[in-house]
């Protein structure tokens, strides 16, 4: 009879014993599980790897993301150097390209990237869509690629119709084009990036894969200047040039925009477009395919200060200025 005592109490304990270390467990359990963001986990490698924003401008050996046309006494070693994609219109490419060239779509840079061991060199019409893909590249593992300045307008004066048909004066008597001194900056919280993903290289790579996909994004400068107020706009002048040229009201000046130094986070991650404009357009596209992969919904203004005040008396420094800035250097047709 004792033992059947013991045995009903033993019976009615254990369930209260298994909950109770169900419950514990799971509170063990839920207390080791810490769930890092996919953006933290992204930026704390590009940071650690040599890739944050300011490394993407300029690499680790000092290149900036654009090279100049050559001079025609250095044009063998130029054209000796790299591996020239140039991602015009097919039509364009066989009408006339640069020597040993090789017509890839945009959204083919990154399979066509592997298939060369020397250093990239992006050409497109301007510049600019050819910077954003330099970004691109530079970011998913070819950090010696670069642009060609200027684009094929720069290369062939026969060639510069599309800078010389985008260099305007609008904001010379616009209301919204004003010389005061930059709002101050707001911080921000982080951009949310969707993945299943939680390795940092791998998230990275998924998402320069996504903004390839997503192809080239510009904005028109008439657009933003009449309507400043649509967008989160950022001025990526230097603070004299930002008051000595002007720029458009209520434009931030967002500098240095790195991960390392949180500078990144005074961008709006809800802004419904963060523009980002600089005197070419060439720096912006750049600084605008990076914001992309973060997960900002960013743009770039095309042909930045060319293409809003191209005279303006204070502007000197990366004006183009139509026949001084082509070369003729010799193309080659298919």
């Amino acid at each position: 009879m004792k033992k059947f005592h013991l045995y009903f109490i033993a019976f009615l304990l254990l369930p209260a014993l298994s909950l109770t270390s169900c419950d514990r467990g799971d509170e063990l359990e839920d207390s080791n599980v810490v769930t890092t963001p996919a953006f933290e986990l992204m930026t704390d490698y590009m940071v650690q790897n040599g890739l944050d924003i300011n490394n993407v401008l300029t690499n680790k050996d000092g290149q900036s993301f654009v090279v100049g046309a050559p001079a025609e006494a250095d044009l063998a070693a130029f054209l000796n150097t790299y591996y020239i994609m140039d991602i015009r219109s097919s039509a364009d490419f066989l009408t006339a390209h640069i020597n040993g060239a090789q017509n890839v779509a945009f959204k083919d840079i990154l399979t066509t990237a592997a298939t060369t061991t020397k250093p990239i060199l992006i050409v497109c019409y301007t510049g600019q869509t050819a910077c954003y893909a330099t970004a691109l590249l530079r970011l998913y593992g070819y950090p010696n690629t670069r642009a060609l300045k200027w684009g094929m307008s720069g290369w062939n004066a026969g060639h510069a119709g599309p800078w010389n048909s985008n260099i305007n004066d609008i904001a010379k008597n616009s209301p919204n084009w004003t010389y005061g001194s930059a709002p101050a900056n707001v911080t921000y919280g982080d951009p949310k990036i969707s993945t299943t993903l939680t390795n940092g290289e791998a998230i990275l790579k998924e998402r320069v894969e996504k903004v390839v996909a997503e192809g080239f994004q510009g904005v028109n400068p008439g657009d933003v200047l009449n309507n400043p107020g649509g967008y989160f706009i950022n001025n990526y002048f230097s603070e004299a040039d930002y008051s000595g040229f002007g720029h458009i009201s209520s434009a931030y000046r967002i500098q240095p925009l790195t991960l390392a130094d949180d500078s990144y986070k005074s961008l709006d991650p809800l802004a419904n477009t963060i523009v980002t404009y600089c005197y070419t357009g060439q720096t912006s596209a750049v600084l605008t395919a990076t914001l992309r992969v973060l997960g900002y919904n960013a743009a770039s203004l095309k042909f930045g200060m060319n293409g809003l005040y191209n005279s303006n008396p204070a502007f000197k420094s990366n004006q183009w200025q139509g026949d001084s800035h082509p070369k003729n250097l010799p193309v080659v047709s298919n």
